[in-house]
């Protein structure tokens, strides 16, 4: 087994990494070669760099620890799974610990990094911002002396979804901004160094493309759009789908996402049809057994291109299709949920379940939509899984809205929609949850906005 990692490296080219480093597991260290593992392979990885990180003679040891840490939070970002998060969480602080004790300024910036990554990566998932302030403040504790090219690549991502949070698009685009000189400083360094310097400036610039995408959407900008998917495009340059396919399958989504977005914003059926076959292209090389949570990204983002392509076709067979796009989402969310995409998910397909009862007239569609979200309802127990009981209570309530909308009479669903909006809003407030807790305030707004039916 152990042959397989250096046979990666003679196979793709990777250097050879310093003497001091750590060569168990089938990387021997190599994050770059990451991307090639499967989830079970993964696993052995991680379990592989705690081993090599806990041995007291171990030489390194911060180093060990900090690749143990990005390991871990590889894996939680493939399957959505808290309990990885949190090992990383715990081995990137044993790693700040160590090179506080050796005075490795340099170490310890690589390792507050990987404290802010892992905290941005429990956010995205779990919609907890709360994780987001952590960061912020953990970022602050580099001098500005000893801050290093993610240092600044992360501050500038930080500061964007902050602005976003805020309703300032102004500071949003200046954190845009605030990515050049870090992805210069980041793509020297993957000139001297290759290998998961490659990756890491990928990343980042993803990062970025998103941030664009996002103000794009919220300013109804066609330029930004449009540099949304050249971004994406130059990021892709250099990329190869064989060996680094999540990576480049995440930046391919984002392509297709600018695509979409460009043919909503002009009225182009053909710039959307090319956004939806670039994500189904990316879907395609993204595996289920090698990163299911990016699977269901992908398919989310499918459904998304989807449904944007039926309102501008006003074809129920698109709708279809958008809707089973997210219902294979959603079969892997329930298994690893994700709450913060699967509360989208689940919000997104119940609209384009509507729209095609809207298109057909035909209600059964919302009758068997509402019968599924009750029987999840009544597996999941509230005291048990607040959250997940809150994500089924706020779809169940955009489905009443539907039908509402659709046959122009309230039969008491409406105060039933409020009620269930209500209870999913103190729930996500209580925990914390700050996306879900402004996607639930949204739907009050909008059902105190309806009229009386």
């Amino acid at each position: 087994m152990f042959e397989f990692g250096r046979d990666l490296k003679r196979l793709f080219g990777v250097e050879t990494e310093a003497k001091s480093a750590w060569r168990e597991g089938l990387t021997g260290g190599d994050t770059s070669l990451l991307e090639l593992l499967d989830l079970r392979l993964l696993t052995n990885e991680a379990r592989s760099a705690d081993a090599a990180a806990g041995r007291v003679q171990a030489k390194d040891r911060g180093e060990r620890l900090l690749q143990a840490a990005v390991i871990w939070r590889e894996l939680a970002r493939r399957t959505g799974d808290a309990a990885a998060l949190r090992k990383g969480a715990a081995q990137a602080e044993a790693a700040v610990k160590v090179f506080e004790g050796e005075r490795r300024q340099d170490g310890l910036a690589a390792a507050r990094c990987e404290q802010v990554m892992l905290a941005i990566q429990g956010a995205d998932l779990f919609g907890d911002e709360g994780l987001l302030a952590a960061a912020t403040a953990t970022l602050a504790r580099t001098p500005a002396h000893h801050r290093t090219a993610l240092c600044g690549a992360l501050s500038a991502a930080l500061d964007g979804r902050a602005a976003l949070q805020d309703g300032d698009l102004d500071r949003a685009l200046a954190a845009v901004q605030a990515f050049e000189g870090p992805l210069r400083a980041l793509a020297a360094a993957k000139r001297a160094k290759g290998g998961a310097a490659r990756l890491l400036l990928a990343e980042q610039r993803a990062t970025r493309v998103d941030l664009v995408l996002t103000c794009a959407a919220r300013l109804k900008d066609r330029t930004l759009a449009e540099r949304a998917a050249a971004e994406a495009k130059t990021a892709l340059e250099g990329l190869d789908a064989d060996f680094e396919p999540l990576v480049w399958g995440r930046l391919e989504c984002l392509r297709g996402a600018a695509l979409v977005q460009l043919g909503d914003l002009d009225g182009e059926m053909g710039c959307i049809a090319d956004g939806v076959q670039a994500i189904t292209d990316a879907a395609q090389v993204i595996s289920l057994d090698h990163s299911p949570m990016d699977w269901a990204r992908a398919q989310a983002l499918l459904g998304a291109a989807l449904q944007t392509m039926g309102e501008a076709s006003t074809s129920e067979r698109v709708f279809e299709q958008a809707v089973s796009a997210y219902d294979r989402a959603t079969q892997i969310l329930k298994v690893q949920p994700a709450l913060a995409l699967r509360a989208h998910v689940a919000n997104n397909r119940a609209l384009c379940l509507a729209r095609c009862a809207e298109l057909t007239a035909d209600l059964a569609v919302l009758d068997a939509a509402e019968l599924a979200f009750k029987a999840e309802l009544a597996e999941v127990r509230g005291a048990r899984d607040p959250a997940s009981w809150a994500v089924a209570q706020m779809n169940l309530a955009r489905l009443y809205e539907a039908r509402v909308e659709i046959t122009g009479r309230d039969d008491g669903r409406l105060a039933r929609a409020g009620v269930a909006l209500a209870a999913a809003f103190d729930i996500f407030s209580e925990l914390g949850l700050r996306s879900l807790t402004d996607l639930a305030a949204q739907s009050l707004q909008r059902l105190q906005r309806a009229p009386a039916a």
